[in-house]
């Protein structure tokens, strides 16, 4: 489960890149271990309850379109990415975002099984 350090870790490289926290999805365990429910630097995005932790970045790309970025909130970096063009509605950009979500549910199952294999194992 990732502490608040990593989420702050995480958004703070993302910033210095030239991205905007937009989303927070996050397990409802996290949100309860997590000391501030509420923590300021979530205050700017939305919270969306998950079966996993990730967090949405976006930021303006070439050419007028806007990029969006899933980052798995995990110490094993993985991310998605897409670029949107300008003329893309928001209910196509809105379908693709849900696209890549459901992805990263995926990986982020996998990665569950084999940390659980791992304690198995030990």
């Amino acid at each position: 489960m990732p502490s608040l350090e990593l989420f702050e870790e995480i958004i703070a490289t993302y910033q210095r890149h030239g991205w905007e926290l937009k989303r927070v999805l996050i397990k409802p365990e996290t949100r309860n271990d997590l000391t501030d429910p509420d923590p300021e630097m979530f205050r700017q995005a939305s919270l969306i309850d998950a079966e996993f932790d990730a967090l949405w970045f976006a930021r303006p790309a070439n050419d007028g379109r806007e990029a969006w970025e899933l980052r798995l909130a995990a110490e094993n970096p993985y991310a998605l990415f897409a670029a949107f063009e300008s003329d893309e509605t928001e209910e196509e950009r809105e379908e693709a975002r849900l696209e890549m979500e459901h992805q990263m549910r995926e990986q982020a199952q996998g990665q569950n099984r084999l940390r659980q294999r791992a304690v198995d194992l030990s």
